[in-house]
């Protein structure tokens, strides 16, 4: 959609924050954008980058009551189907199978499983379909469209924040975040949630787009696919998640960077926008692309070798405590 298209609708309704990990509100801006895919808002977005820790975030953002708005019916994650994205789909259900069971390494036979912000549970039906039976999969969404597509798939998928979730402490072996931390207005509350939600020794998987690659160094000042205005609200390098998961007291297993060749499309794409290219050249790039995707495929893996991918995979470990049921 062309930029003159968000002309005909009002301003979000948005908020000044500051860092939500070191709490400061000493930031220099890093970029300017629209909201190039959705065109939900005439506004103009800024990102920041914090003097003190280096988080990227969004600053001012729209407020709570603007969700609903920012994540329009046809938003990708509440309908990415086969049916919807065909070829790409079934790439990325291979992809992504792969990986989720090498997050299920050593959970045993009773294992239950939490996937927070789960979106249309695309990826508790990978758990369900390649994983142990016995496993208990369930999700969270804040978004009733997302819940009500889960549930069409068959899944047990709750409706609120995990922040008011009603359940004990110490419950799940296993809590997915994937590209759910960026969307949140408190990253440091909901990682420390997901801990008390841990049994002692059990796993946190964060998977969040990337500051520290190189896809982001080559469109930072605007066209950035990971800033996805306006709906990404704080962007992690490996630093600042390291200071995340310290400030939750969680312990580092593993933090390494991933393929993924949608932020390079999608830099593009956002730039053919703002320049009002043809709309046949612009849908050349985006998550019905395959030759683009294929593409950038190829490039980002070659980057992540170097440790510089587009996407960070952290897992974090709740520690074996003497009183697992506290804080």
């Amino acid at each position: 959609m062309a930029p003159s298209a968000h002309t005909a609708l009002q301003p979000l309704r948005v908020e000044a924050v500051r860092c939500c990990i070191c709490g400061q509100d000493d930031a220099d801006v890093v970029a300017q954008g629209l909201d190039f895919e959705y065109a939900t808002s005439p506004d103009t977005f800024t990102a920041v980058r914090c003097r003190v820790c280096r988080l990227v975030y969004l600053n001012p953002r729209p407020c709570l009551e603007e969700l609903e708005r920012i994540y329009p019916a046809n938003y990708h994650a509440f309908q990415f189907t086969p049916a919807e994205f065909g070829f790409v789909y079934r790439v990325r259900e291979r992809l992504e199978a792969r990986r989720v069971l090498k997050w299920c390494r050593g959970l045993p036979q009773e294992a239950r499983i939490l996937d927070i912000g789960c979106g249309d549970g695309f990826h508790m039906s990978l758990l369900q379909r390649y994983g142990a039976p016995s496993w208990r999969v369930e999700g969270i969404d804040s978004d009733p469209r997302a819940v009500d597509a889960a549930r069409r798939r068959g899944l047990t998928v709750r409706h609120g924040f995990v922040e008011d979730l009603d359940e004990r402490p110490a419950t799940y072996d296993l809590i997915l975040l994937i590209m759910t931390i960026e969307h949140v207005a408190d990253p440091v509350g909901l990682v420390s949630t997901a801990r008390r939600l841990l049994r002692p020794g059990g796993r946190l998987v964060i998977v969040t787009d990337n500051t520290d690659s190189l896809d982001f160094q080559f469109a930072r000042g605007r066209y950035w696919g990971g800033y996805h205005f306006p709906r990404h609200w704080s962007l992690f390098c490996p630093a600042t998640i390291r200071r995340l998961a310290q400030t939750a007291r969680l312990d580092v297993e593993r933090l390494t960077t991933m393929m993924s060749p949608v932020n390079w499309v999608y830099s593009i794409r956002n730039w053919l926008t703002d320049h009002r290219a043809p709309s046949l050249v612009v849908e050349r790039f985006s998550l019905k692309s395959p030759l683009s995707l294929a593409v950038f495929t190829v490039i980002d893996r070659l980057v992540a070798l170097a440790g510089r991918g587009a996407i960070l995979h952290v897992e974090l470990r709740r520690p074996n405590e003497e009183h697992p049921a506290g804080a």
